[in-house]
């Protein structure tokens, strides 16, 4: 009996840029279409692929809200139909 490869969905994600990562992405969303399974480290590698230099400049101080819960583990399995919310660092007083 041979083995039939399994199949993989693409998943596609919603992004949604706010403020400053807004202004680097040059976009206030998008969809991503990635192979499954896919983690909140996958998208963030396809959007970096996709937006470039700017938005890598931003990232790193981001925070990240999937389904509009906070993400502390990049490693984080992504639904299908998810947004994930890139959030910068804002000041407040």
């Amino acid at each position: 009996m041979t083995a039939m490869p399994e199949q993989t969905e693409a998943v596609a994600v919603q992004v949604r840029y706010f403020a400053g990562a807004r202004a680097a992405a040059g976009v206030p969303e998008e969809t991503v279409r990635l192979s499954g399974p896919t983690t909140v480290s996958d998208v963030i590698s396809a959007v970096l692929d996709l937006r470039g230099e700017g938005l890598a400049k931003v990232l790193p101080a981001c925070s990240f809200l999937l389904d509009g819960v906070a993400v502390r583990d990049r490693g984080t399995t992504v639904p299908a139909s998810a947004t994930l919310d890139v959030l910068p660092p804002f000041a407040g007083g």
